[in-house]
């Protein structure tokens, strides 16, 4: 059957580089093996991060930070997830730097390695109880490897599934990568989901069955990764000579603002990803005694409900723009951050349920329509670089900080706003106020750049800037 051909528009090709133009001709098979590919990756990165969210909220604390103090554990098991988050910059610039250098396909397939096997290798870790200090020291190793590769995966997926993207359908396309963070989170759920049946999961040796699963993901993916072609738009930027010796620097030099706005777009959708799926699990365990299967089975349905919002956002993203789109879905989350936290303070099963399914609709939608826009705001040159910094940054403010935030939040208001379960419970209200506040940070910043659907992702310089000069190559 013969495949059908989308051509992707670009600069105007001269003599030297049309075979080169020819070679980036993107055919439907190659369009959705790429959406494959990006989509396994963000499955396994997910995956990870979703286990170790779970795993941090629900069994981490008595494993490998013992403490007389529940809270304390709890805040110790946050700070090694934050950990995660804190080196995510290091991988973004490393790689992202790396895959403008030499390409998207060699980063994607270092990141998904360097992802999967620390992640396997946490399942078989001593505990504190067998090696003493050494087990969180190992632990924070696994999880400095997995922020390292995460900080570049799903910027890669974005740029990858964007560059061979037909430009009308840029952001439903964009945004099918998204569909394996979904993945990830609903299968660490589901494991989690039948596993907290045990009485207590900490004292076997089942808690290390998800991670070990990690092994079959990476060979899944390495296998379509294998197959995968270079991005069109790279392989246009090598014919053309115009590939940077140092992507970063020249980022640095003329993206610094645009690298801000990714930071201010991404505090709404990361911070409130972080908060609701690994925050508001342990609260409505901790302090309304919702425990056991209640969180998983929170994550498994309100994952399986971004299977509609995340399309639908992409599809709206083509039709009404990217940032009407994406602040819109901020605004729904600001709306709904009070209303949700006072319903998870109520210790109801069904109603905290679903008001995290409602609510994370927020997350999903700016989840995708970020698909087609962060890499619509970068020139060709840093563009792998200037996504990964500017969400792994984000990532270590918004993600990473939030849920060490809230748990110190939970464990002061349980200290001064009443004895013990009654101050805990009113940790709510200033929960919902921090939502609240990094919601706004995302609203405000859709007011800061520019309209970019449809925009030609040949262009050198970053939407909206004033065009650069290229003198050195």
């Amino acid at each position: 059957m013969k495949q059908q051909s989308i051509a992707i528009p670009g600069t105007q090709p001269c003599a030297a580089t049309s075979a080169s133009d020819a070679q980036a001709q993107v055919s439907s098979a190659d369009l959705y093996r790429a959406a494959w590919a990006a989509s396994i990756g963000s499955a396994l990165e997910y995956y990870d991060f979703a286990l170790y969210n779970l795993a941090s909220a629900l069994i981490f604390g008595p494993l490998f930070f013992p403490s007389s103090d529940p809270a304390m554990g709890l805040i110790a098991s946050f700070g090694a997830y934050f950990i995660g988050f804190a080196i995510r910059p290091v991988g973004g610039v490393l790689f992202g730097a790396l895959g403008d250098r030499y390409g998207r396909k060699f980063v994607l397939m270092a990141t998904i390695l360097l992802m999967g096997v620390a992640s396997t290798l946490i399942g078989v870790l001593p505990t504190y109880a067998s090696v003493g200090i050494w087990a969180p020291v190992l632990l924070v190793g696994c999880r400095l490897l997995q922020g390292l590769g995460a900080g570049a995966e799903q910027a890669g997926a974005a740029v990858l599934m964007a560059e061979f993207a037909p430009p009308r359908r840029r952001g439903y396309f964009a945004a099918l990568p998204f569909m394996g963070v979904l993945l990830g989170t609903v299968m660490a759920a589901a494991i989690y989901f039948a596993l907290v049946r045990v009485e207590d999961l900490s004292q076997t040796p089942l808690w290390r069955v998800p991670f070990l699963l990690s092994a079959v993901i990476i060979a899944v993916a390495v296998w379509i990764r294998l197959r995968l072609r270079e991005s069109p738009s790279f392989v246009r930027l090598e014919a053309r000579q115009q590939v940077k010796e140092s992507p970063l620097r020249h980022l640095m030099r003329h993206s610094k603002p645009t690298v801000l706005k990714v930071i201010g777009l991404r505090m709404a959708e990361n911070g409130g990803s972080s908060i609701y799926q690994s925050l508001a699990i342990s609260y409505i365990a901790t302090a309304t005694g919702l425990k056991g299967q209640i969180g998983p089975l929170a994550l498994l349905l309100a994952g399986a409900s971004g299977a509609f919002v995340i399309p639908l956002a992409g599809v709206l993203s083509d039709r009404f723009g990217r940032v009407p789109t994406y602040r819109a879905f901020a605004l729904y989350q600001l709306v709904l951050a009070f209303p949700t936290w006072w319903v998870l303070s109520l210790g109801n099963a069904t109603a905290s349920i679903v008001m995290l399914c409602v609510t994370l609709a927020g997350v999903w939608g700016m989840f995708a329509t970020q698909g087609a826009m962060l890499p619509e705001l970068f020139g060709a040159q840093h563009r792998y670089a200037g996504v990964a910094v500017g969400r792994e940054v984000s990532a270590v403010i918004a993600g990473g900080v939030a849920p060490l935030v809230g748990a110190s939040i939970i464990a002061w208001t349980s200290a001064h706003w009443g004895a013990g379960h009654h101050g805990t419970v009113l940790a709510w209200i200033p929960l919902a106020a921090y939502v609240a506040v990094l919601s706004l940070i995302g609203v405000v910043t859709t007011y800061c750049i520019p309209e970019t659907r449809g925009r030609n992702l040949d262009d050198l310089n970053d939407a909206g800037a004033v065009p650069h000069i290229d003198r050195a190559l």
